[in-house]
């Protein structure tokens, strides 16, 4: 992939192994790329591709439960970010639920491709849409449906 692209990764505790796996996997495309992560998940993947001598540019906002979804939800508003990795913990309670549901929302709204799994992250990630200048994604059509 040509084009430098900015992805937030976000990971919940008990998918945070999951995660790093995935990144030191990815590290290679990831290292090419601006990563924006949660406090904690980014902090592990640099600690990873540290190991690895990786080298990459890593920024780390808040941890989830702080802000930390809230404050990525707000660069998807601003345009900032291209692509979303989010590896939910879908079987334990979240206490900043309304913060995960909104990150999701803004990415649906603002037309941010986010994968909540490995398979659908390595698909978006080596997708060749992103290099190809023919491509333009649609925005999404909001349009009141009439059942009758």
């Amino acid at each position: 992939m040509n084009k430098k692209l900015t992805i937030a990764i976000v990971a919940h505790d008990q998918r945070k192994a999951d995660m790093v796996d995935w990144a030191v996997f990815n590290a290679d495309t990831l290292s090419k790329h601006k990563i924006v992560c949660t406090g904690t998940t980014g902090g592990l993947i640099e600690k990873a591709f540290e190991e690895k001598g990786v080298q990459a540019e890593i920024v780390c906002v808040n941890s989830g439960p702080l802000g930390g979804d809230a404050e990525i939800a707000a660069m998807v508003v601003r345009h900032e970010i291209n692509l979303a990795i989010f590896l939910i913990d879908d079987l334990s309670p979240q206490p900043h639920e309304a913060d995960i549901l909104m990150l999701l929302r803004q990415c649906r709204i603002h037309n941010v491709p986010i994968a909540c799994n490995r398979y659908s992250a390595d698909l978006m990630i080596t997708s060749s849409l992103w290099d190809n200048d023919d491509y333009v994604p649609l925005v999404p059509k909001y349009v009141k449906f009439n059942r009758e």
